[in-house]
């Protein structure tokens, strides 16, 4: 009998989101809002703020590695590889994937960061696949981190409601059970930076005190035009995935979207054909905390997935990037989290 090839396998998940919250009420007190305006728009009610000196993403992803170790008894020399989705990056460099490395015990293995905006977490599962698939690791550490709030604008009404703070991992690994990464795209058209971008603080525009006091190191959305995107490029990206594989919306057990908007979710399952009780929804808790949304939904769907599941994720971030992955869940998710008491909760 000859067995299947290798996969890259998702075979643990954790998240970390930090203790404060941030609710619709509190961002009512700071710009003209209301939480039934908020969670009409968005469906977002609250979201996770990383405070305290010093704190950065990277710390938000430490927690998420740390916590992912523990569940699997996996040891850090165990680990070949880390890659970190940012877009909230601690510094320009070192890479925010080598600080978490540090911070957790992980030594004298490759880590980087990826930049892909909201697509990062799914970029990063596509070069991890890669890796997997060529033998040169064989376990493999993704992270999707990201600390929005230390590029939000909490005067503009537009932004400051829709972003939060947190961070997933996902441990990968060579399976040969028939479960895993079965297919992958990744996407891009850089002609979409006009309407999601943040205008100082790289190379084109260096930080100066005019920067700062023009409010130019902040997140610049124009909303409309990156909603018509989002929805388009989601479903059209998971529509690709799933006719290369034959599949149909009955045959998918989890659709697993970035969480931008609630609308947007919606729009793209209606357009696959996916009922929303099949579809993961977390921005409602979190609201969108880029590179961490997708491992955060699978970290707080995990008592409810089971071996065999399969799976489209599918992303939009600025720039713009999309991208989806078609997989097959590898574990009984409620026997784990029973097993390492890690229900999601909030860490502190």
């Amino acid at each position: 009998m000859t067995l299947p090839l290798p996969r890259a396998t998702i075979t643990a998940v954790h998240g970390y989101v930090p203790p404060d919250v941030l609710t619709n009420a509190d961002l009512a007190r700071l710009v003209d809002t209301t939480d039934t305006w908020i969670t009409e728009r968005t469906g977002i009610k609250e979201r996770h703020i990383q405070r305290g000196e010093g704190l950065g993403t990277s710390h938000m992803g430490a927690e998420a590695v740390r916590g992912l170790l523990a569940k699997t008894g996996t040891k850090p020399e165990e680990v070949d590889l880390l890659i970190c989705a940012t877009t909230t990056p601690d510094m320009q460099f070192p890479s925010t994937a080598n600080l978490i490395c540090d911070m957790v015990g992980i030594k004298n293995v490759g880590s980087f960061d990826v930049q892909a905006a909201c697509s990062g977490f799914l970029y990063s599962l596509t070069i991890a696949n890669q890796f997997i698939a060529a033998g040169t690791a064989r376990k493999v550490i993704v992270v999707g981190a990201d600390k929005m709030s230390s590029i939000i604008d909490y005067t503009d009404r537009a932004t400051c409601v829709l972003f939060g703070d947190g961070a997933g991992a996902v441990l990968i690994e060579a399976q040969n059970n028939g479960y895993g990464i079965m297919d992958a795209l990744i996407r891009s058209d850089g002609s979409g930076m006009i309407h999601l971008h943040q205008k100082a603080g790289g190379s084109r525009m260096p930080a100066t005190a005019e920067t700062v006091s023009k409010r130019l190191h902040y997140v610049h959305q124009e909303g409309a035009a990156v909603y018509k995107f989002a929805i388009a490029k989601m479903a059209e990206v998971a529509g690709e995935i799933m006719s290369r594989n034959n599949l149909r919306g009955e045959m998918i057990d989890w659709l697993v979207p970035h969480q931008a908007n609630k609308r947007i979710i919606e729009s793209t399952a209606e357009r696959m054909g996916m009922p929303m009780e099949r579809v993961m929804v977390t921005i409602n808790k979190y609201g969108n905390t880029t590179n961490a949304t997708i491992p955060l939904s699978l970290w707080d769907y995990e008592p409810q997935l089971k071996a065999g599941n399969r799976m489209v994720l599918a992303a939009f971030g600025g720039g713009f990037t999309w991208a989806g992955v078609y997989l097959t869940w590898a574990y009984d998710g409620a026997k784990a989290a029973k097993l390492n008491g890690n229900a999601p909760q909030r860490l502190s």
